[in-house]
């Protein structure tokens, strides 16, 4: 059979083959009047070096169609002007869309793409990778997802670093839980495939699809693999070549590859330095010219309303400079607050900043104090601030925390501290270190050094937070730095947020794990919170989505893997491999081994937070074979410290849950789990209020662990 329109390209092949089953393509009938520029790839295979689609018409590249920006040359993404003839006699409804069923999918797919264009659209305005994912999950048709894989990316090729940052955190998100593996490898494939289109609108496509190869590697979204199987398939002249040689060769093989990619799209997001520079420029504007209006299309266009006290304190601080200029710099707050441009809490918020710093102004502007008194005085008597919820402000200097010249020291090596960790995973070199340091052992510098191990971690991936977890559960500060080190963290959160959008999860998963880890008890939580108040602050989310995780069901286990588990000491670990050794250590001991031995392996473990399971497991052997020699083992580990109250509470409850299953094979199971708890009580290993009615009442509490 004769083929009009010249060879067919890789996609039309695909798609021809899955509906009609040959494996020739030059066996289907094609259409006489499709005006598509195709080639076939492979050895032997002619090929049209002329990679411009062109228009029937005149011969001009198509805008929307192949060649176009977003188009990738195939079937799937002709322009909607272009349709086949069914009257033509080869004609096949199949051709179209690639399955039988065509003319009933062939509206699903273009429903998905205006849907998907939408998406990624709305995406890049909000910034809003729950909406975006609900979205997607909605549309409900996942055999057209690595279409949405390549319209992301693509759509973010022709914008600024900022939207591809956004488009690489959102397929790093959707990967596997709403797009698999598979609809990822084959929309890159496609892209990579259309490169020789795209660059006729983008000029830079190789290197900027070459990052974004690259970055999804470095992401774990797409296998190494990939660019050597691609290259296979592409013509050696093609551009999809150049940008998988130079993802290799140009990002992927160099030193420290992976930071350098990440980073990449990263330095064109605001920075805190950045935008307190335009504030203070549009500030300066506003008290030369005057004009409210421009100030406040300015203040919008920052985009960063969580920042507003820094607006305030800026514009308070101009005043107290400029004596000539308050009344306008207090207007503009004062209209801005009435206007709700700026909330009451981030008013509130940057008077306080001012308080905390009216010491240091004083030393340039001498009336500094009693000058804020007044302005304070002014904006309470114009009603847009609430004196009574500033923080106590007194003429008397207040005791500053530790700001000389030995703490910045102690922070600049407190940051070069856990970079090296990050590097070695060695715990007892940061012992060592933070010793030599901080030899008094200052409250406030331990305090510095926990705020300084959390930021860094939060900047990272998942192995460092899981490893600043373990250092942090290591280190055993007492509880009072810690929590004043979180309340440091949560003081500078909107800062942070400029850089981490998601902060505040950060900072409660953080927490969540401090309690799970036993560096902070339950009680602490409400000490952190009782700095900030109001839900709607930042301390207050960051506690209230703590407490959240802490209730979860099974939210010890959840909260261990929530960064993959056991940081660089402990690679791979998994609660079933760490219940096996507690088992084999177990029975080890029980058989006749040393006690020592016994308490030296629960040691070395290096998991405090669940040592509950320790005293399940024995327990259970002690009511099995009437034994009480594992009893002894938990006696002398309680007695050293080892076993804190809490995990044994959190063990006996444990076999409370499982007494049901457990009586199946040992009848007075609850006769003597009752003999123990009270026995227990007496030693001082539970609280007096223990709980344990239910179960010894034969009533179902649950599943068994």
């Amino acid at each position: 059979m004769n083929v009009t329109g010249g060879f067919i390209s890789d996609e039309c092949r695909e798609i021809v083959q899955s509906a009609s089953g040959s494996e020739d393509p030059m066996q289907i009938p094609i259409s006489s009047k499709s005006p598509r520029s195709t080639q076939v790839h492979g050895k032997g295979s002619p090929v049209n070096h002329d990679r411009q689609s062109r228009s029937p018409i005149d011969g001009r590249p198509k805008k929307g169609g192949c060649g176009g920006k977003g188009t990738w040359g195939g079937l799937l993404d002709t322009d909607s002007s272009y349709a086949l003839d069914p009257n033509d006699p080869n004609y096949d409804s199949s051709e179209e869309y690639g399955h039988p069923n065509a003319r009933k999918s062939a509206p699903d797919f273009d429903a998905f793409k205006k849907k998907a264009t939408i998406i990624v659209e709305e995406y890049f305005a909000t910034d809003d990778v729950d909406s975006a994912t609900n979205e997607l999950k909605e549309l409900a048709m996942p055999s057209y997802n690595y279409y949405f894989v390549k319209k992301l990316v693509s759509m973010a090729m022709d914008r600024h670093d900022h939207e591809k940052e956004m488009a690489a955190v959102l397929l790093s998100a959707l990967y596997a839980d709403v797009i698999d593996a598979p609809q990822v490898y084959r929309g890159f494939s496609k892209l990579v495939e259309s490169a020789d289109d795209l660059i006729v609108d983008i000029p830079d496509t190789v290197d900027i699809l070459a990052l974004f190869i690259a970055r999804a590697v470095v992401d774990d979204i797409l296998p190494p693999a990939f660019l050597k199987k691609q290259i296979a398939l592409l013509p050696n002249d093609s551009k999809g070549v150049e940008v998988l040689e130079r993802a290799e060769k140009g990002y992927l093989a160099a030193p420290m590859h992976a930071e350098i990619i990440e980073r990449r799209w990263r330095v064109s997001k605001k920075t805190v330095e950045d935008v307190k520079a335009r504030i203070n420029n549009l500030l300066i504007e506003y008290v030369t010219s005057g004009d409210k209006k421009e100030a406040y299309r300015c203040i919008k266009d920052l985009k960063v309303p969580f920042f507003h006290h820094e607006i305030v304190k800026k514009a308070l601080v101009m005043a107290m400079e400029r004596r000539q200029a308050e009344d306008r710099l207090l207007d503009l707050l004062k209209e801005a607050a009435e206007e709700g441009l700026i909330n009451s809490s981030q008013i509130t918020k940057g008077f306080d900043r001012m308080i905390d710093t009216i010491e240091d102004l004083s030393l340039d502007i001498p009336n500094a104090q009693r000058i804020l008194k007044s302005l304070i005085s002014k904006a309470t008597s114009d009603g847009w601030l609430c004196a009574s919820s500033l923080r106590s402000f007194s003429l008397e200097p207040r005791k500053k925390l530790l700001e000389d010249n030995f703490t910045r020291t102690f922070k600049l090596k407190s940051q070069s501290i856990v970079q090296e960790y990050f590097l070695t995973g060695d715990i007892s070199e940061v012992f060592s270190c933070i010793e030599a340091e901080n030899k008094t052992s200052s409250g406030e510098l331990n305090a510095i050094f926990v705020k300084r191990l959390i930021t860094l971690a939060m900047d990272r991936k998942n192995r460092e937070k899981e490893m600043a977890s373990v250092l942090l559960s290591s280190l055993c500060f007492p509880a009072d730095d810690v929590v004043n080190g979180f309340v440091m963290l949560i003081e500078s959160a909107d800062d942070t947020a400029l850089d981490n959008p998601v902060v505040v999860e950060d900072l409660a998963m953080f927490l969540a794990r401090a309690v799970v880890d036993e560096v902070l008890a339950p009680q602490h939580l409400e000490e952190v919170g009782s700095q900030f108040l109001g839900t709607d602050s930042i301390g207050g989310k960051v506690l209230q989505m703590a407490k959240s995780l802490l209730k979860a069901r099974l939210s010890g286990e959840r909260i261990l893997r929530c960064w993959g588990g056991g940081g660089s000491s402990r690679p791979g670990w998994a609660v079933e491999d760490v219940k096996h050794k507690i088992g084999k250590l177990l029975e080890e001991y029980e058989s006749g081994g040393d006690i020592r031995e016994a308490y030296r392996c629960i040691k070395e473990l290096g998991m405090p937070f669940f040592h509950h399971e320790v005293v399940k497991k024995a327990m259970v052997m002690v009511m099995e074979k009437k034994n009480e020699r594992l009893w002894g083992l938990l006696a002398h580990c309680f007695g050293s410290g080892l076993i804190t109250m809490n995990q044994m509470t959190k063990g006996f409850s444990r076999v409370e849950e499982s007494l049901d299953d457990l009586a199946l094979d040992v009848p007075d199971a609850r006769k003597q789990f009752l003999a123990y708890v009270e026995k227990a009580k007496t030693t001082g290993w539970l609280d007096s209020s223990f709980h344990y009615g239910n179960s010894i009442n034969g009533k179902d509490n649950g599943a068994c662990q």
